[in-house]
């Protein structure tokens, strides 16, 4: 595992940028599996940039999406299709019919049905990740044990409350979300963690202990065999991580 740690948030956002720049250079028509969150806002606008800017060609670009809200159709402004159209899709020159969402309307059977055949099919170059407050990757939460592939997940109170900021108050935010599973993770070639805000809990168990702990399931990445995580370097200061 690669550690990164940057001066402040807005190199996270470039140092990230560059690792998936690299990937994209590199192969043209590989598939990215993408993350939501505030933690990657920044280097979705860096490649942005870089694709207006500086020649960055998502065209042949393919992109699957860790997760989505149960019960937010892809218009609703916190539904995980419109972050990506509105952070990143709609500002490169990507095909959306090359990018995946999973659905979060509609029966969830048959929505997961779809998102593991996609799943099952995408050889994903580069997952990006960010992590929850309690050490969550995409929606798995913490628990006695993990899913292998794409499911329906009960969200923690505590992840709850971190997105609670997002709607309009608390009772708004879904209680339910259909993420990829660990094993859908783990198996991408290439892991990304970009982490910013307030995240000494989990980056702690990540980097400061030797755990693979399903009760914080980021304690997986020790297991994968290429693993770049960028962070601030105030967040490695306040957990005593000095690289």
């Amino acid at each position: 595992m690669k550690v990164i740690i940057a001066k402040d948030y807005a190199e996270v956002s470039k140092l990230a940028a560059d690792v998936v720049e690299k990937v994209v250079r590199e192969n043209p028509t590989c598939t990215l599996g993408l993350a939501t969150g505030s933690s990657p806002v920044g280097m979705y606008k860096e490649l942005a940039r870089r694709c207006k800017e500086e020649n960055l060609d998502f065209s042949k670009i393919h992109s699957v999406n860790l997760d989505e809200y149960v019960g937010l159709d892809g218009t609703h402004d916190q539904s995980y299709r419109y972050f990506m159209d509105s952070n990143l899709f709609d500002h490169i020159n990507i095909d959306k019919a090359n990018t995946y969402v999973a659905k979060g309307v509609g029966n969830v059977d048959d929505n997961l049905k779809e998102f593991n055949e996609v799943l099952d099919k995408a050889d994903i170059a580069l997952q990006v990740l960010g992590v929850g407050p309690d050490g969550h990757l995409g929606f798995n939460e913490p628990g006695e044990f993990l899913h292998d592939k794409a499911h329906k997940e009960v969200l923690d109170e505590s992840t709850i409350d971190a997105n609670a900021r997002f709607f309009a108050s608390r009772d708004d935010v879904p209680r339910y979300a259909v993420t990829m599973g660990m094993g859908n993770i783990m198996r991408a070639q290439k892991l990304l963690m970009v982490v910013s805000g307030n995240k000494q809990d989990a980056m702690k168990q990540l980097l400061m202990t030797e755990k693979i702990d399903t009760k914080c399931p980021a304690t997986f990445l020790r297991a994968h065999r290429d693993v770049v995580v960028v962070l601030e370097k105030a967040l490695a200061d306040e957990i005593g991580y000095k690289g």
